[in-house]
């Protein structure tokens, strides 16, 4: 994954690193799993299962299974009254 347009046109890359678009979300599972080792160094640490990407412009989360090219949920903001 390294380009993706918002479907409010914005569009979204991770070619920039470090970069506000792609975000590191593990489960608990997950960061329970990293941390229980002994002895870990940060390139130790895996990537999480999901891959999320965040729009700048209108904050809709698009996540994604890193084996699958379209995403699996997107989320976007309610507007609360």
């Amino acid at each position: 994954m390294a380009r993706v347009t918002c479907t409010c046109g914005e569009k979204l890359s991770n070619h920039e690193i470090p970069n506000d678009i792609q975000l590191k979300v593990y489960t608990d599972r997950e960061w329970e799993a990293i941390f229980n080792c002994e002895n870990i160094q940060p390139w130790m640490i895996p990537a999480p299962k999901y891959d999320v990407w965040r729009c700048p412009m209108c904050k809709k989360l698009y996540v994604y299974d890193n084996n699958k090219e379209k995403p699996i949920i997107v989320y976007k903001i309610e507007k609360s009254e």
